[in-house]
């Protein structure tokens, strides 16, 4: 059925009520200009908690982004107000318990992809960033100061750029770098076919940590990949390495990464994701300070750039966030779902 163009379904559709999460104004004015469903849309500023589940019952469903809790506690309170159907509109699934949704019989779908290139594009702008040292020299001009001693870089060509991870992003970033003539070496589970007529080599780990010049992560957080960039894997890297991460935060011990720069054994830092960042990232602290020492630490170095996961944050991915959310509910209600979009699928099926 499709339901997309079936106006039986819209009318049905119209009483759908989504009590969205973690509502910046970016997320209400895209819901709101890609929504032609007659989907009702309830914007909470405040993220999703054992506390603010409270405020779901009288819903269809609850959407959620990235830092949202979908711990036991939730997910049992969701259960209580009677929401079925959880939307990420995200790929990440951190904080989601599996088991407890499928316990509760709470569906969850997610955005699986939704651009590859602003991930992609975001990793080349911190690399590029952090090489040429463009944030310092914005700050200088601004103070009239034109002087170009300490904005020294390097050429990206011929340099070996060790990209972990050649999944959808990876493979973009792969591309992208191969416009710059750098060697690419990567290491992933499954070799990506994409990736090899590019002519990426792949290689052992432990060779992406002796020979990379510079190091970007794009992996998903697993057990096994928790603190993939710890002590010793930084012992073995090139001094002066580059380390990227745009993916999750937790891929990175941050204590032992302070240790790596304060040492000088890491040169540049450029991250998008922190492990504690849900306690900062898409707030405003700036009038009361940061608590956390360690993020803290992190952005008071020179050699380090911090953003605060925006790296997807483009007009064509949050478009399609959006439609894919829309989307993946009027999928639930006429069965018809996408088996890559289904992270907890319906008790029926």
């Amino acid at each position: 059925m499709n339901h997309r163009n079936s106006p039986n379904i819209t009318i049905i559709l119209k009483m759908s009520k989504v009590a969205v999460f973690s509502s910046k104004p970016y997320w209400v004015e895209w819901f709101n200009k890609v929504n032609k469903s007659g989907i009702s849309f309830t914007f909470f500023d405040m993220a999703l908690c054992k506390i603010s589940a409270k405020t779901t019952k009288g819903f269809d469903a609850v959407c959620c982004f990235v830092n949202d809790k979908l711990d036991k506690e939730v997910l049992e309170e969701l259960k209580n107000c009677g929401i079925k159907l959880v939307l990420l509109r995200c790929a990440g699934m951190n904080t989601l318990d599996n088991q407890a949704a499928k316990d509760f019989g709470i569906t969850v779908l997610r955005v699986p992809s939704y651009s590859p290139y602003a991930v992609a594009e975001f990793t080349l702008a911190l690399i590029l960033g952090l090489n040429r040292k463009t944030h310092k020299a914005y700050n200088r001009t601004r103070e009239g100061n034109f002087e170009i001693s300490g904005l020294l870089g390097f050429d990206m060509k011929s340099k070996t750029v060790g990209v972990v991870g050649t999944g959808k992003i990876g493979l973009e970033v792969c591309r992208i770098l191969r416009g710059f003539q750098c060697n690419i070496i990567a290491y992933d589970v499954i070799q990506n076919k994409e990736a090899l007529e590019l002519g990426v080599k792949y290689v052992t780990l432990d060779e992406i940590w002796k020979t990379s010049d510079v190091i970007t992560l794009h992996t998903p957080l697993l057990k096994e990949t928790k603190y993939l960039i710890c002590e010793n894997s930084i012992n073995q890297m090139k001094k002066g390495v580059m380390l990227i991460n745009v993916s999750r935060g937790a891929l990175i011990n941050s204590k032992d990464v302070i240790q790596g720069l304060k040492t000088g054994h890491i040169g540049y830092l450029g991250i998008d994701v922190y492990e504690e960042e849900s306690n900062y990232f898409f707030e405003d602290f700036s009038a009361n300070g940061i608590q956390d020492d360690v993020l803290s630490r992190l952005t008071s170095f020179p050699n380090v750039m911090v953003t605060s996961h925006q790296a997807w944050y483009t007009m064509e991915a949050i478009s399609e966030i959006c439609n894919v959310t829309i989307n993946n509910l009027l999928d639930f209600q006429t069965n018809n779902l996408k088996s890559t979009n289904i992270v907890i699928p319906p008790p029926s099926s």
